[in-house]
C-alpha cells in the first residue's frame, strides 16, 4: 500500500475494540446515543458532523458523513454550505489569535 489513508479501514472501524473491548463498547454506545434523533434531527447531526470532519481534517469522517448526509436527505448545496460554515469559524479562530500577536508585539515595543 502506497498511501497513508486506507479507505478500507472505514468499514472495519469496530475492530478498534480489539485492544480494549470494554472501552470500545462504551464509546460505541455513546456514539450511537449522540447520533440518535433528539433535539436535532439525524440530518442536522450529519451536517454538523460533516462540517466538523472538515475542521479536524479526518478523511474517514469526511467519507462517512458525506454518505450519511446524502442518506439523511441533504443535497450537495447544503453540504457545501455546512463546510463553508466550518471554514469561516476556523478562519475566524485563526484571525482572532492575531490579537494575541498584536498584544505581544506591543508588549515587546516593536
Amino acid at each position: 500500500m502506497s498511501e497513508y489513508y486506507n479507505p478500507d479501514h472505514l468499514p472495519q472501524f469496530d475492530r478498534i475494540g480489539e485492544g480494549s473491548p470494554e472501552l470500545a463498547e462504551k464509546f460505541f454506545a455513546y456514539y450511537g446515543a449522540v447520533f440518535a434523533e433528539g433535539a436535532l434531527s439525524a440530518r442536522e447531526k450529519a451536517l454538523i458532523a460533516l462540517a466538523v470532519a472538515h475542521t479536524v481534517q479526518c478523511p474517514y469522517c469526511i467519507d462517512a458523513y458525506s454518505k450519511s448526509c446524502l442518506q439523511q436527505g441533504s443535497d450537495l448545496e447544503q453540504m457545501t454550505e455546512a463546510v463553508h460554515v466550518a471554514t469561516a469559524i476556523r478562519g475566524g479562530a485563526s484571525l482572532i489569535h492575531g490579537l494575541q500577536m498584536l498584544d505581544q508585539v506591543n508588549k515587546l515595543g516593536m
